[in-house]
């Protein structure tokens, strides 16, 4: 049996989309985030249809190029979003897009002015993800995945400036999330998954009360949608940056059990860019995982036999029926050609495994 393949969300947009990603601007994100944020304020404001037209175009080809591909489950690729956190702020009541925050991240990595929340959080009960999801499935016959941030990375990329305690805002915000989330389910999406890579940064308040939170995202949630999780460890802005900062491997052991008593149903897990130890795997006795199988910053093309090997050594720790293969975490970083051919490697060796 084939180990089933997905993506975990973005996917390189091309020259024409009328928004441009964090990563994509001159000078790197410390230089320009703040810049990037304006810049999609002012063209939110002003979308065209022909605009909506090359947004329609973009999602087109992504989910197409997933499909040719062979992935299983793809992504919308996010096309219409400057960043995968900011994109959904924009869509609650209580952010602040003009007047900008300095905030230092990452644990240091970089820093970047941020949206700042003025007030309390709420939807704006627009279901803009219902169209995002609508548009995508239109592209294909395999079940399209959609994304959503979690409470904690959001409020890791934003600047509080209202809430005096930060469990009320994580509450606010997952309550938030969960109303756009059940539009999403009620719309036919099967796959949602919510993105908390800043639980492996910060463990401690991962437990206390990031987990909660997380469950609180799919409240209500019927049974039929598979409830997913993304947790990766962090990436720098280009390609090929090994002194970056990422959080310890440690954190994936540390918060195994939490998660695997979860209402979660897979949890996406990074592999490729640094191994795992495997005994890991072990720790999820019902949720299961999906195994980054190719690296996301780094130019070098793994092998289908790496791969493959890669894979074989996982089912030596986890039931081949909850193993899925996937790239460590969104792909916009590599470029169109490069993403095609590690995604390409990742579906052959998935089938032989």
């Amino acid at each position: 049996m084939a180990i089933p393949t997905t993506c975990i969300g973005a996917y390189p947009k091309p020259n024409y989309v009328p928004i441009v990603d964090w990563f994509q601007q001159q000078g790197g994100l410390s230089a320009s985030a703040g810049d990037v944020t304006r810049q999609a304020s002012a063209a939110l404001e002003s979308y065209s249809d022909e605009d909506e037209a090359l947004f329609i175009r973009a999602t087109n080809a992504a989910v197409s190029d997933q499909v040719a591909a062979g992935i299983d489950i793809p992504s919308d690729g996010e096309q219409r979003r400057e960043n995968y956190i900011h994109y959904h702020c924009r869509h609650l009541n209580g952010f602040d897009f003009q007047n900008l925050t300095k905030r230092v991240l990452r644990d240091g990595a970089y820093e970047a002015e941020l949206p700042s929340i003025f007030g309390k959080i709420t939807p704006k009960g627009n279901n803009f993800l219902n169209r995002d999801f609508e548009i995508a499935q239109g592209f294909t016959d395999r079940p399209v995945k959609i994304t959503v941030p979690g409470p904690m990375t959001i409020m890791d990329t934003t600047a509080n400036s209202f809430y005096d305690d930060e469990k009320q805002l994580a509450r606010d915000l997952a309550d938030a999330l969960n109303f756009e989330i059940r539009a999403l389910a009620d719309a036919g999406c099967r796959y949602i998954q919510v993105d908390e890579p800043v639980f492996a940064r910060n463990v401690a308040r991962a437990l206390d009360f990031g987990m909660e939170c997380l469950d609180r995202c799919f409240h209500g949630v019927p049974d039929e949608v598979t409830r997913v999780m993304h947790m990766c460890c962090g990436y720098p802005e280009k390609l090929d940056d090994a002194d970056y900062k990422k959080a310890e491997p440690s954190s994936y052991f540390l918060l195994a059990d939490a998660i695997d008593a979860s209402t979660i149903n897979q949890v996406s897990l990074e592999d490729a860019h640094r191994y795992n130890d495997l005994a890991l795997l072990e720790k999820f006795t019902r949720t299961s995982v999906i195994f980054g199988a190719v690296a996301i910053a780094d130019s070098r093309v793994e092998t289908v036999e790496g791969i493959k090997t890669r894979l074989k050594q996982a089912l030596n720790h986890i039931d081949h029926d909850r193993l899925l293969a996937a790239p460590d975490c969104g792909l916009a970083i590599l470029g169109r050609e490069l993403a095609m051919t590690k995604l390409a490697n990742l579906c052959e060796a998935a089938k032989f495994v």
